[in-house]
């Protein structure tokens, strides 16, 4: 059983950045591919990045290209998402999802374990 716990959220301006984090344990951290999803009030769940077990891929939808990152570090068991140029529509809980999938698993049914979720709030 894999435990997820994300931190980093919180409240910024747009144009500002935060990191999320999301610590892993209970399972062999580079046996899973990690994904980033976020729910905004009244929307469904989206992905908004992932990455494959190895680190070597990555995927991003298009709204975040170029301004968010994702990345792992396997000595922590933790997975990153830098958000930068935040903009208000990015208001939303994000949450740290695992996947025993190779490859780049976009779909939330194909994550197997997920975090509790931790907010994110940009102003206008």
């Amino acid at each position: 059983q894999v435990q997820l716990v994300e931190s980093g959220g919180g409240l910024v301006q747009a144009g500002g950045s935060l990191r999320l984090s999301c610590a892993a344990s209970g399972g062999t951290f580079s046996s899973y591919a990690m994904g980033w999803f976020r729910q905004a009030p009244g929307k469904e769940r989206e992905l908004v990045a992932t990455i494959t077990r190895s680190g070597g891929s990555t995927y991003y939808t298009d709204s975040v290209k170029g301004r968010f990152t994702i990345s792992r570090d396997t000595a922590k068991n933790t997975v990153y998402l830098q958000m930068n140029s935040l903009r208000p529509e990015a208001t939303a809980v994000y949450y740290c999802a695992a996947a025993r999938a190779y490859g780049l698993p976009l779909l939330p049914p194909t994550y197997d374990y997920w975090g509790q979720g931790t907010q994110v709030t940009v102003s206008s």
